[in-house]
């Protein structure tokens, strides 16, 4: 989770999981994120499925401190955040190529540079602890990332009135997506059995954390 805000009185817990608070602005942040992966569909995220996505995390965040793995390199985090700055539909109206338009962007989303950096740094080091995993028999076939990106991609560009990067750029990306489809049975078999494991508590609006 991020640093909270000292002070912050209206920052309600929703969750505890092992211990660790999720709290509403983490849920928010969640929320804000979706704006920063251009190569899904836009599906509806609600508050309760962002909990829900926060409490795996955190559970994954647990197994990755008794099985650390190497983070990838800073070099390599910008190289991806450089490629959404190209990608993002919305991007074109900011300018986000520039380094005033990234920033007015980010702001407008609730991220400075920095925060930013973390949490997507955060996120690829648990797709790749995930990708480690599960990934041994999983097999993407050139085929598959094509009908994606015909299929399902540009149609979501066409929707926000943007050009579709090409297919060339961006089949890695295409890959990950499909790659996380293929794996997500196995991940939420292995995601429930730690929550059996260990203590997850959701709160509802009105309840107080024990």
């Amino acid at each position: 989770m991020m640093p909270r805000v000292p002070g912050n009185e209206l920052d309600r817990v929703v969750a505890i999981v092992n211990g660790d608070l999720i709290l509403d602005s983490d849920v928010n942040e969640e929320l804000r994120l979706q704006a920063f992966d251009p190569y899904r569909t836009r599906s509806e995220l609600t508050p309760m499925r962002a909990i829900e996505r926060l409490i795996n995390r955190a559970l994954i965040l647990e197994q990755l401190k008794l099985q650390p793995q190497e983070q990838p390199p800073d070099a390599e985090v910008n190289k991806q955040i450089d490629e959404l700055r190209k990608d993002i539909p919305a991007c074109r109206r900011y300018q986000c190529q520039t380094k005033a338009g990234w920033d007015h962007f980010l702001a407008d989303h609730g991220f400075t540079e920095a925060s930013f950096f973390t949490r997507w740094k955060e996120r690829m080091t648990v797709l790749a602890f995930i990708e480690d995993r599960f990934e041994l028999g999983v097999n993407i076939k050139p085929d598959q990332i094509q009908n994606y990106y015909e299929k399902t991609l540009v149609p979501e560009y066409q929707r926000q009135h943007a050009p579709a990067p090409k297919l060339e750029s961006i089949s890695s990306e295409i890959r990950e997506v499909l790659l996380q489809q293929q794996i997500s049975n196995l991940l939420q078999d292995w995601l429930k059995s730690l929550r059996a494991q260990g203590n997850v508590v959701v709160l509802h609006p009105g309840e107080e954390a024990p």
